[in-house]
């Protein structure tokens, strides 16, 4: 009878044990765009993505530069811009795949919309997967304090501008809330496309902007559990999060997706332009004095 109890609680603490393990692999944590990478080893994630069809797009408008990084070697950009200051940035931030000719049409697309300046950041420094496998490897590879400095010096690159707002896509999308985090006052907004959310509060409350989240509710990753765990989060930061769910799949916006939903889209695109051009549009902020 003891042998049979033991056996029993040995069980047990196995099979929650094994619970927890499969459950945290979901979870935010503060490092949440490394919890993102882990999806790298799920073969539902992977098998998911089907390799993007081949583009064959020419820039018209943007181009790529290099940009100065601290501690490291120089950054790749796509910079679309206009020949005036607008006094309007966006920092764009790529899926899985890289910095393809999806996400440089992109670029000039929302240009065109919001006549803002646009940097494509390409944050695997000019590498681009064509592969479930080969994006698998990329996204794992990524160092999150190689990510921030390149961050950090957009944010130095675009000094003249007044006003910075993030957007991205998947792995991009949580990238785009954490270059939010990093703008600090000189955030005007953050536009997040099923991106892994952030959960540590007082990261949370660094943001200096809205953030407008894009989602799936048939997204098995980025689940609508998930988002409303980060909308509780944010209202508890007394942060502005307004987030709008689509009967579609993760990574419904991407085009060369076989699940791509047009209609979703382009309401969802309609949101964002709106969303961008109202926050381009609110009153400068005033500086803020830092304590001593």
């Amino acid at each position: 009878m003891k042998r049979l109890l033991l056996t029993f609680t040995f069980l047990t603490f196995f099979s929650l044990s094994k619970g927890w393990a499969q459950s945290s692999c979901c979870e935010a944590t503060a490092e949440s765009t490394l919890s993102f990478a882990d999806f790298a080893n799920d073969e539902k994630f992977i098998a998911n993505h089907i390799p993007p069809v081949p583009l064959d797009f020419t820039p018209k408008i943007g181009k790529m530069v290099n940009i100065k990084v601290e501690g490291g070697k120089e950054a790749a950009i796509f910079e679309v811009k206009s020949g005036k200051t607008t006094g309007a940035l966006i920092l764009m931030f790529h899926e899985w795949w890289g910095l393809n000719e999806y996400i440089l049409r992109e670029a000039e697309r929302i240009h065109i919309a919001t006549g803002a300046t646009v940097l494509a950041v390409d944050l695997y420094d000019r590498k681009v997967a064509t592969t479930a496998e080969e994006a698998s490897k990329l996204m794992q590879g990524l160092n999150k304090d190689r990510v921030e400095a390149i961050v950090k010096s957009c944010l130095e690159y675009g000094g003249k501008f007044s006003r910075v707002q993030t957007i991205g896509w998947c792995m991009g999308g949580g990238w785009s809330l954490q270059a939010a985090i990093l703008a600090g006052q000189q955030g005007y907004g953050c536009v997040v496309y099923y991106g892994m959310p952030e959960m540590e509060k007082e990261k949370l409350a660094k943001l200096d902007g809205p953030v407008l989240g894009i989602y799936a509710s048939k997204d098995a990753w980025i689940t609508p559990q998930l988002v409303d765990e980060f909308d509780e989060n944010m209202k508890i930061v007394q942060k502005k999060f307004t987030k709008y769910s689509f009967d579609a799949d993760h990574a419904f916006a991407n085009p060369s997706n076989p699940k791509y939903d047009k209609v979703a889209t382009a309401k969802a695109n309609e949101l964002v332009i709106k969303f961008l051009k109202e926050n381009f549009n609110a009153p400068l902020k005033k500086p803020t004095l830092e304590k001593k």
